[in-house]
């Protein structure tokens, strides 16, 4: 067998996010699905990690076992994928990778962006991909906000539950390092860009961030509130959860 490793861009407006279901209605359902098209068999891939419906990546990551056999380069691989592919699901790159090689557990680190929209009015072509927030935001209080999480941080005030966490989780089971965050305004300052870089990120915790953080920026919150959350760990849960579709999964980070 050879082993490749595939980046992959997806709209994930029209997917029950990445995960396979019994729906079947999930990227990783129709990207087995090509491959099974290809070699007329069932193969599983192993990706980097999962995004929820409505979640869109630009450089997912996932790894596939090829068969003996099969003589396609990575380059054809790419071709012969988006031959079967809808036009929401893309593969930009494959690259053969060794065979000890995870797409999940090599993975160093990733970064999320999150789009925010202030506009009066919201653009068509940014429907279903940004938060719109038409009453505005003081992005200055939202920058401030971004630079409470850098650093490394128990974030379980920040974690949705999925349902198969430990019962009694290791202290270390909601330490995560957040390197750096940035935002960004673009279009005369109607388009926020909120980018996140760290280590890793559990479920729905990006758009916790964002939620909680924008809660500061409309002035419902302060910021000593918002650094309690991760330092009293006896504080609820935060409430604000930011829409999915503002969400875009940017880069996965390997050695």
């Amino acid at each position: 067998m050879s082993r490749i490793l595939f980046t992959c861009a997806y709209d994930g407006t029209p997917w029950h996010g990445w995960q396979s279901q019994a729906g079947g209605e999930t990227v990783q359902d129709v990207l087995e699905g090509a491959f099974c098209a290809i070699l007329r068999g069932p193969l599983r891939i192993a990706a980097s990690g999962r995004t929820d419906a409505g979640v869109h990546a630009v450089a997912q990551c996932f790894h596939a076992d090829i068969p003996e056999g099969c003589r396609m380069s990575p380059e054809n691989w790419r071709a012969a994928l988006n031959a079967h592919l809808p036009a929401s699901i893309r593969i930009m790159q494959a690259r053969e990778v060794p065979a000890d090689f995870h797409a999940r557990f090599d993975a160093r680190g990733k970064v999320y962006e999150y789009l925010i929209c202030t506009a009066p009015v919201l653009s068509p072509f940014l429907a279903g991909r940004a938060w719109h927030r038409p009453l505005g935001v003081d992005a200055g209080a939202l920058r401030r906000a971004l630079t409470v999480y850098e650093g490394e941080h128990d974030f379980r005030r920040f974690a949705a539950r999925r349902g198969n966490e430990p019962e009694h989780p290791p202290a270390d089971f909601y330490l995560r390092t957040i390197y750096g965050t940035e935002i960004a305004a673009e279009q005369g300052g109607d388009l926020l860009r909120l980018r996140f870089h760290g280590n890793g990120f559990m479920y729905r915790m990006v758009r916790m961030l964002v939620g909680t953080a924008h809660q500061v920026a409309i002035g419902k919150l302060t910021i000593e509130q918002l650094g309690s959350m991760l330092t009293d760990l006896q504080k609820p849960k935060t409430r604000h959860c930011a829409p999915p579709e503002g969400l875009y999964l940017q880069r996965v980070i390997y050695d």
